[in-house]
């Protein structure tokens, strides 16, 4: 049997039936499985079981930033592993824990100083949320119990998170089990006013304006935070108007209202620098983080928080738990190590200034793909794109499913929501290899176009 055939009877020796595979058309999966079971990863390249190379155009969801298999975090945990694999989170303290959320708060904007670690993003979301509810209340402002989200937003899969987030097919299976007192505020994607924009668009900062009006409405008295992503990822990179996240700022600062960012996906380097929050110029009073900050290898996430917000948890007595709430693998030593190995590399790599210098060649990669068949619009910023392609009548969203299948056949593995095709490659990754991606996705637009 050739090594071809040996891998084809490998694939089709893969029983898929008992595994319920997370944000996936499970029966059309399992019907169409090739090129879809990954064998290996290298770099910013997976190979499928078959043996085909797969450009990872999305750094896995949007976490393996530095490549697959870096040999610093791979020693770094090979070590861990040997040293110690596991420590409790309560009452008991790993030394690297400590050290780690030192090297995090000095990495944040000024301000945000105390770091809560979790193990995912959706968990950073919900405890952030926590942290802003339970902050009013101990400063005696326990009426301020309401949370603003954005339309379009996307803050994890827990109950908090689908009650701020903005995506109807996360939420409307739950209505029941949301947080009530829950309001959103309008996404900022206008395709009169700002298609095809380059970075931050001018139009839109009025947007923002909104949040004065759900003041009026509900009295501020009444509201504990905005959580807004400073680039909304899993919709398709809306990128802020030139002025919106400013003015969201100005206005929770003048109601006494928190402002936090979730930065899960535009954290550790994304934008080209440590936060969303340095791109932008913009310090909220909390940033949720998971994803990059250990390139994806153990789960990991947190919130960094303003010193003044932890300090005001640290009252009664001494032997009292301050805030009833946290993980069994919080601080995992496994995940810790991780991230202190890709902080090493992000700093001593010099990884923010790669991100800036390759930001050019993806801009003009991805709208260079303007006036192809059914493209509505291209948005970057960063290291991210996408470009919302016209769906198919009566079809919604399978046009971006045959382009993602069409660029599976091409060698690049893209990602697709709805009908937007997002990118977000390695840092990694090199000019050439963009122009690649961009050309991949040409084709696959008009193969699509042509034949739907």
């Amino acid at each position: 049997m050739n090594e071809i055939a040996a891998k084809s009877t490998q694939r089709a020796a893969t029983n898929l039936d008992s595994y319920w595979m997370p944000f996936s058309h499970n029966r059309y999966f399992k019907q169409h499985p090739a090129y879809r079971l990954l064998a290996s990863a290298h770099g910013a390249y997976y190979t499928t079981v078959e043996g085909r190379k797969l450009f990872d155009c999305l750094s896995g969801l949007w976490c393996v930033n530095l490549g697959h298999g870096h040999p610093r975090i791979a020693a770094a945990l090979q070590k861990q592993f040997a040293t110690i694999d596991y420590s409790p989170a309560f009452q008991m303290g790993y030394p690297e824990t400590f050290r780690l959320a030192e090297r995090l708060a000095a990495m944040a904007p000024a301000g945000l100083e105390r770091v809560f670690f979790v193990n995912s993003g959706s968990e950073a979301v919900d405890t952030a949320l926590k942290i802003a509810l339970a902050y009013h209340r101990v400063r005696g402002e326990g009426a301020r119990v309401r949370l603003i989200g954005r339309e379009r937003g996307y803050h994890g899969v827990g109950f908090g998170g689908i009650s701020v987030g903005g995506i109807p097919a996360n939420r409307k299976m739950f209505p029941s089990a949301q947080l009530v007192g829950v309001d959103h505020l309008p996404h900022t994607l206008d395709y009169r006013e700002m298609a095809f924009s380059r970075g931050q668009p001018k139009w839109g900062a009025h947007l923002a304006d909104e949040l004065a009006r759900l003041v009026a409405l509900h009295d501020a008295s009444t509201i504990a935070a905005v959580i807004v992503e400073p680039v909304q990822g899993s919709a398709g990179v809306i990128v802020p108007p030139v002025g919106y996240l400013e003015r969201l700022r100005e206005l929770c600062t003048r109601h006494g209202i928190l402002l936090i960012f979730d930065e899960v996906i535009t954290g550790f380097g994304r934008m080209g620098a440590a936060f969303g929050a340095d791109r932008f110029g913009v310090v909220p009073d909390m940033i949720a983080f998971a994803k990059g900050v250990n390139n994806a290898a153990v789960p990991l996430g947190g919130v960094i928080v303003r010193k003044d917000i932890h300090d005001a948890f640290m009252n009664g007595p001494e032997h009292a738990v301050e805030f009833c709430h946290g993980y069994t693998y919080s601080g995992h030593p496994m995940a810790i190590a991780a991230a202190h190995a890709t902080l090493d590399v992000l700093e001593q790599e010099g990884m923010f200034a790669r991100v800036r210098s390759l930001e050019p060649a993806l801009e003009a990669a991805m709208h260079s793909l303007r006036g192809e068949p059914g493209v509505l619009d291209i948005r970057n910023i960063g290291l991210a794109a996408a470009v919302d392609l016209e769906p198919i009548a009566g079809s919604p969203g399978l046009r971006a499913v045959k382009v993602f299948e069409h660029g599976l056949g091409e060698g690049q593995l893209f990602r697709f929501t709805g009908d937007t095709i997002a990118v977000g490659p390695p840092f990694i990754s090199t000019g050439e290899e963009l122009a690649r991606m961009a050309e991949a996705l040409r084709q696959a637009i008009r193969a699509v176009r042509v034949t739907p």
